[in-house]
């Protein structure tokens, strides 16, 4: 009995792969259609979505799938990811290869990349072996881009928009994002956020759904995997994007979050932009200790940011509290602070001491 031979590059075993795949957690937003193809000499580009082969276990053992459950991976599985670079000084620095020879999955969020440096603690990256970037039934890649939010025309509807920045990575960003978001919503405000940079990972947007965000977007459901090395304009245009659709649900608030330090080039060139200050409120600054602080607070009042308080990791010290009260001319507010619906009518003052107008929008907040 002769036994049956399987063309690996037929559309129904292609199929059959790409249902089995574990699809990870940067791919939420792709719908895909019947008669997708794999396309094996294609040149990566950030947002291309490609099926790989897990070849070596190393620092990400799971995937976060596209519900947010973090999946065991075994060797040998087969993944859908997105090809984006990375800029995390706590983990990994990576960029998109030229190839498709095998390469890293550089963050459990499901991004595919070359590491080019770590982090001494962390452990050597997860190896995968792209097996074809995915096409569509005429051979073109699929890329997030073509699954995008589109800027809405808000007829300059603003809703007070609080930013939240740091010194660096695990300055206390989200955590900060997070307890404001639960302060201000358990006044009775509805409140959105989004996170406007940094790398595909769902952890964050979930801890803003949690704290009673609603919507909670990030970079990526504008089209992008990861905003390091992409070009300013689309920075700028990522922002415009989700804070369209955030006013659109008539939030009474924004709260967004800047990934990374104010020195990492995306950051810096942000709160630099003339775009982003007329965008935005008020500034809640992260750090972990004082000097940073300081330092950190210095180099925004050169740019005239609103900054409203100093908090993040900091915060989890009553001492490194007290330090940063001293050096500081600022407000430093801890969880329980931000977590307090006082917080509202705190940051309504504050909005109009700032706004010699009084402009009745700053109002909205109560």
């Amino acid at each position: 009995m002769k036994s049956k031979v399987i063309n690996l590059n037929s559309q129904s075993f292609v199929d059959v792969r790409i249902n089995r795949a574990k699809f990870a957690y940067t791919t939420r937003c792709v719908k895909l259609k019947p008669g997708v193809t794999l396309l094996k000499n294609a040149t990566p580009k950030i947002g291309d979505l490609v099926l790989a082969r897990v070849e070596r276990l190393g620092q990400h053992k799971r995937i976060e799938l596209v519900n947010g459950r973090r999946a065991r991976m075994f060797v040998g599985d087969e993944i859908v990811v997105v090809y984006g670079n990375r800029y995390a000084p706590d983990q990994f620095e990576a960029t998109i290869p030229d190839t498709l020879a095998p390469c890293h999955l550089v963050a459990a969020g499901g991004v595919a990349a070359q590491v080019l440096s770590k982090h001494s603690m962390m452990k050597r990256p997860t190896d995968i072996t792209p097996l074809g970037i995915l096409g569509d039934m005429h051979g073109k890649a699929i890329n997030l881009n073509n699954f995008a939010l589109k800027e809405i025309n808000t007829n300059g509807k603003h809703p007070i928009t609080v930013v939240v920045t740091g010194t660096t990575m695990n300055a206390g960003k989200t955590t900060t994002a997070a307890n404001l978001i639960k302060g201000l919503s358990s006044s009775g405000l509805k409140v959105g956020s989004a996170k406007i940079t940094g790398t595909g990972a769902g952890g964050d947007v979930w801890f803003m759904k949690d704290a009673g965000a609603k919507p909670a977007l990030d970079f990526v459901d504008a089209g992008f995997p990861s905003t390091y090395r992409v070009e300013f304009e689309q920075v700028e245009e990522i922002l415009g994007i989700l804070t369209s659709h955030l006013s659109e649900a008539g939030v009474d608030a924004i709260v967004l979050e800047v990934a990374d330090g104010l020195y990492q080039d995306e950051t810096a060139k942000l709160l630099s932009s003339q775009v982003f200050k007329d965008s935005i409120d008020a500034m809640l600054f992260t750090a972990r200790d004082a000097m940073g602080g300081k330092a950190g607070l210095e180099w925004l009042q050169k740019l005239n940011m609103p900054v409203f308080a100093l908090s993040g990791a900091l915060t989890s010290s009553l001492l490194a509290m007290r330090e940063a009260q001293e050096v500081a001319d600022i407000q430093v507010l801890d969880s329980d602070d931000l977590k307090n619906p006082e917080i509202a009518d705190r940051l309504s003052n504050w909005l109009i001491d700032q706004d010699s107008a009084k402009s009745p929008r700053l109002q909205v907040v109560r």
